[in-house]
Parts: C-alpha cells; sequence; structure tokens
C-alpha cells in the first residue's frame, strides 16, 4: 500500500535519515516502502522541546527515525519518571505511550506522546488559571 503525500511549497518532510524540502509549488508524491516519514507539522526540534511533555516526544521521535526503542531509551525513561512524579494525572497517557513502545509501534507512540503534550498544555493553562485569583 502507498502513501500519498501532498506538500506546500517550502514544506519539509522526513523520510528516513533524510530531509526533504519540496520547491515552490504544491507536490504530490507516493512513497511505496517502509521507513519512518515525518511531516514538518510533526518534527519536533530540539530548540522548541521546551517541555517534559515535548523532551518526549523528541525522545519518541528519536526512536521512531531510528527504528529502536534503544535510540532514547534512558533519557526517555528519565523523563517518564520526571513527569509522573510531577503530574501524576499523566500516567495513563505516559502508559499509553509505553504499550505502543514495547510492541513496537514507534508511530502509534509518537502520536500519544502528541496526546501527552495537549494534556501537559491544559494542565498548565488550568494551573495557571486557578493561581491567577491569589
Amino acid at each position: 500500500m502507498s502513501l500519498k503525500v501532498e506538500l506546500k511549497p517550502g514544506e519539509r518532510l522526513i523520510i528516513g535519515g533524510c530531509v526533504i524540502t519540496n520547491a515552490d509549488q504544491r507536490t504530490r508524491l507516493t512513497i511505496d516502502g517502509k521507513l519512518p516519514i515525518l511531516r514538518e507539522k510533526d518534527i519536533m526540534t530540539p530548540a522548541k522541546a521546551d517541555t517534559p511533555a515535548r523532551l518526549i516526544y523528541l525522545a519518541v521521535q528519536l526512536m521512531y527515525l531510528e527504528g529502536s526503542f534503544q535510540a532514547s531509551r534512558t533519557e526517555y525513561f528519565t523523563l517518564v519518571n520526571a513527569i509522573a512524579t510531577e503530574m501524576p494525572a499523566c500516567v495513563p497517557l505516559l502508559d499509553e505511550i509505553n504499550n505502543e513502545i514495547l510492541t513496537n509501534n514507534l508511530y502509534k507512540a509518537l502520536k500519544a506522546s502528541k496526546k501527552l503534550i495537549e494534556f501537559e498544555q491544559e494542565h498548565s493553562h488550568n494551573a495557571e488559571s486557578s493561581g491567577a485569583g491569589l
């Protein structure tokens, strides 16, 4: 089964270890094969990884791109333990990410990591809102 990807002008895409940058026109690609693929909107750079959940996403992204849990194992577990201690309500999401990693569904683990980022944003927003009236 082929993957069809449409790229906007100037949009980037990672396929395997290669970064592909589209030219100045919309482009449609058909990709056959089994390599990790990430669209620009799903790529987390180290500069953007400025929260615990984003750092976890980055670690999972590296696992996905390398095709191996070993790629960021130590950093990943350190980050998971820290965020679980700081924000225990996110443990079910961490369990989901861990289960996907353990079953070698690294792309699904990446998607679950996005949910963790959303949860963290909501949690920090709610914490700021409740503290604002003090």
